[in-house]
């Protein structure tokens, strides 16, 4: 008892030593993470993702950040799991969020991240959570620091089951993030994105742009499809089907005005 006593408090300390975490994860001896989400907010969501049986199969978490539904996966029993993320591995986090609620307060967009002060590509302060609970877990799930848009894909291969969750509105091309996606895919992609609806218009594709930092006060925010617009565009890419998890909210449907916002989400298979 002393021992697992000592082992927690050990524990602790590092866990709180990272200045910021996104995700909230239960690293044994009784630690979890202060993540941004909740353990509860987390479990639902990877629930959601409908996913089919992870034994054996491989699966690649892009832009996974602290790498909460990678060690899930791995924990479901995925045979090969890894997590590839570069902008927020390579981001001082604490200071980028303080510098966003700054501009957001004074009506300002902010610069680019990667153009600030808050960007570290070569120290990846943002990468010290998923560091830390991997060790903690005693986790087999592979880092791979690269840039999606831009990393030799023949070299990263094609994973059975890719999670594209909260990624794709931060994209300034999504239709060629999703010819990517698709490129790396062996059976399933998982989208998960900020959305809109747009009532009667519902039968349009339609994408919301945003030149600036309209959409939450953030720059690095892009494009937000409608559902026929991203179910679209994952065929476009190459996909053979495409199908979304739930349909919009008939409130929004309903609502007058609009664009609406709202968060969707879409399984894309490759045969």
């Amino acid at each position: 008892m002393i021992a697992l006593s000592s082992q927690r408090r050990r524990l602790q300390r590092k866990v709180d030593a990272v200045p910021f975490w996104w995700h909230s994860i239960d690293l044994g001896n009784g630690v979890v993470t202060p993540g941004h989400k909740s353990p509860d907010t987390l479990r639902r969501e990877f629930d959601a993702l409908a996913l089919p049986d992870l034994r054996g199969r491989s699966v690649l978490d892009i832009g996974g950040w602290d790498g909460f539904f990678a060690f899930e996966a791995e924990r479901r029993g995925a045979a090969r799991v890894a997590v590839l993320d570069h902008y927020m591995w390579s981001m001082d986090s604490p200071g980028q969020q303080a510098y966003w609620r700054r501009c957001k307060a004074e009506g300002v967009a902010p610069q680019p991240y990667h153009e600030t002060e808050f960007w570290h590509p070569d120290t990846l302060p943002g990468k010290r959570g998923f560091d830390l609970a991997r060790e903690a877990l005693g986790s087999a799930v592979e880092p791979i620091v690269a840039d999606f848009m831009s990393c030799d894909l023949a070299g990263l291969g094609r994973w059975d089951i890719v999670l594209y969750l909260g990624v794709l509105y931060h994209m300034e091309e999504p239709l060629s993030a999703l010819r990517r996606l698709e490129a790396v895919t062996g059976e399933l992609a998982v989208v998960e994105t900020e959305a809109i609806v747009v009532p009667n218009l519902e039968h349009e594709a339609l994408w919301r742009f945003f030149p600036g930092a309209e959409l939450n006060g953030d720059i690095s925010n892009w494009w937000a499809p409608n559902l026929a617009a991203l179910l679209g565009a994952l065929r476009a890419a190459g996909f053979a089907s495409a199908h979304p998890l739930a349909a919009p909210p008939a409130a929004l449907l309903a609502a007058p005005g609009g664009p609406h916002h709202y968060r969707l989400t879409a399984q894309a298979t490759t045969s």
